[in-house]
């Protein structure tokens, strides 16, 4: 199994060519974000036999310079909230203080899939894109990498991302969750619940090489 055969796969189904015919119309009508060639980018930097990480987020960051395909990253600062407080606990977990770039695509090529469950959003326009038949598509991608691989360790950050954990099956996976880094939850169980230093003990157990959480880390 690769990303493009899941592609290929879901292409045939009537729900994906809504979707793309959807985003055709968007695109005209719209401004789009993530650019055309940035939608799959979390499918490209971490290809599926090379995922070990899954970090399940929800739609874009909806505002310029920011959205590029991999959740909770960032193309140019300034950060947005939930990702000043994915530093904040990286800092507080593991000692690496905030790095100046925002861009996550190091964690992504060391096998941490950023995945958000809707892929696009309009321009300044939250949550725009939800319901058109994205979270099909990402939903079968986590139901494919829980069925055809083991040893992986998916992180559910928020009620969100939880809904997920029907779908993983604990007996062959890790489960990591907490409250979501946004700053409406984070106080309430993400701070302090210490998620990567939780997934490299993972992947230790798993015999698995851990990530590098330093941004300056060039891969």
């Amino acid at each position: 199994m690769t990303w493009d055969d899941l592609i290929k796969q879901e292409l045939e189904k009537d729900y994906f060519q809504a979707l793309v015919a959807f985003l055709k119309e968007e695109d005209k009508n719209h401004t789009v974000l993530p650019l055309r060639e940035n939608r799959l980018q979390a499918f490209k930097l971490t290809p599926f036999d090379e995922v070990k990480v899954v970090i399940i987020g929800q739609d874009p960051y909806h505002n310029w310079n920011q959205a590029h395909g991999l959740a909770f990253s960032v193309e140019k600062p300034p950060f947005p909230p939930s990702l000043k407080n994915i530093f904040l606990e990286l800092e507080n977990d593991l000692g690496i203080s905030a790095p100046s770039s925002g861009n996550l695509s190091s964690w992504a090529k060391q096998g941490v899939l950023l995945l958000n469950t809707v892929l696009t959003v309009r321009l300044h326009e939250p949550l725009s894109h939800q319901k058109q038949g994205w979270e099909q598509f990402t939903l079968e991608a986590v139901k494919q990498l829980n069925e055809k691989r083991a040893h992986l360790i998916f992180v559910l950050w928020g009620n969100h991302a939880r809904k997920m954990k029907a779908y993983i099956d604990p007996r062959k996976q890790t489960i990591i969750e907490s409250a979501h880094p946004s700053p409406l939850s984070a106080h309430r169980g993400f701070f302090n619940s210490k998620p990567f230093s939780k997934i490299n003990q993972a992947l230790k157990k798993y015999q698995l090489e851990p990530i590098n959480w330093n941004l300056n880390y060039k891969s």
